[in-house]
């Protein structure tokens, strides 16, 4: 288990994976959170779907000058190059976001280890924020990560928790 991660999220104009419009970060050190970063981009042609607008209330107005996703690598890059990468439905959404915003860019690709809080718990993030009374302003790329985050760890330390009882059977013969 690592206590130390990067959380993501990404929001999308659209439906083409390569699309992001906004990128939450959240680092966590050792089991504390120590960095919290978020980036509007403007997706390819800054073209939305209305229904993506309706989500997450970000569109071509809101993103008309700020910097396309190739432009704000070099930020994003050093969060997730050879770490340990933590996002809710991270394998059906934001890891194929991350290879697909790369690819369309022409840009390398990252190897990091991912980690899914929605495989983890098999809720999806909204529900998981109510039941651990954890905050969340759904649909915002930070507030997403953060929450995802905060899911990590108490994953985390369910699974210590789990290991230690088992410890405490076998040493008293349990």
């Amino acid at each position: 288990m690592t206590k130390t991660f990067t959380a993501i999220d990404f929001e999308t104009a659209q439906g083409a994976s390569h699309s992001i419009c906004q990128t939450g970060i959240v680092r966590v050190v050792d089991g504390v959170i120590t960095e919290q970063r978020s980036w509007i981009t403007q997706p390819p042609g800054n073209y939305y779907w209305p229904h993506f607008t309706d989500i997450h209330g970000m569109s071509a107005v809101t993103t008309a000058d700020s910097p396309t996703f190739d432009r704000v690598w070099a930020e994003i890059v050093p969060y997730l190059a050879g770490q340990h990468v933590v996002a809710n439905n991270g394998h059906g959404f934001d890891f194929r976001c991350i290879r697909s915003v790369l690819q369309y860019y022409e840009l390398p690709p990252v190897e990091f280890t991912g980690h899914c809080t929605y495989k983890i718990f098999r809720r999806n993030l909204a529900d998981l924020c109510r039941q651990f009374e954890i905050p969340l302003n759904h649909h915002d790329a930070l507030s997403d990560a953060r929450a995802c985050a905060q899911l990590f760890l108490i994953a985390q330390k369910k699974a210590e928790q789990a290991v230690q009882n088992r410890e405490e059977r076998v040493l008293h013969g349990k």
